[in-house]
C-alpha cells in the first residue's frame, strides 16, 4: 500500500511500533497516576493498542493474498473490545462517583480509608 507523498510503504511493522508505543504510554499512565480517572485513561490506551494490533494483523493476514476474500475477524474482535471498554468505563465511573461521595476525592491512595 503506497501512501501519497512518501517514498516508502507503510507495513505491518509500522503499525506494531505505534501500537507498542501506545501500550507503553498506557502502562506508564497507569503506573504514575494517582487519580482514578487517569488510571482509567491508561487502561483505555492499552485496550486501544490491542485494537490497533487486531486490525493491523487482520489487514496484513487477509488483505495481502489477492484472493478477493475479505476477512473481518480483526475488526469484529476490535468491535467487541470497544464494547467491553465502554461497559468497563461506565462501571468504573459509577464506582468513582460513589468513591467521591464517600471520601471527597478520587485519589486512589485514599482507598485504604474505606476498609471496614
Amino acid at each position: 500500500m503506497l501512501v501519497a507523498g512518501t517514498i516508502g510503504t507503510i507495513g505491518l511493522t509500522h503499525y506494531l511500533v505505534v501500537a507498542a508505543a501506545v501500550f507503553c504510554l498506557g502502562v506508564l499512565t497507569m503506573i504514575t497516576k494517582r487519580n482514578a480517572i487517569g488510571i482509567l485513561i491508561g487502561v483505555e490506551l492499552v485496550l486501544n493498542s490491542a485494537n490497533l494490533n487486531l486490525v493491523a494483523f487482520n489487514r496484513y493476514q487477509a488483505g495481502g493474498g489477492g484472493s478477493g476474500q475479505v476477512l473481518m475477524d480483526g475488526q469484529v474482535f476490535a468491535l467487541f473490545v470497544i464494547v467491553l471498554a465502554a461497559a468497563e468505563a461506565a462501571v468504573a465511573i459509577a464506582i468513582f462517583m460513589n468513591f467521591y461521595n464517600s471520601i471527597g476525592s478520587v485519589d486512589v491512595d485514599q482507598a485504604s480509608r474505606l476498609r471496614g
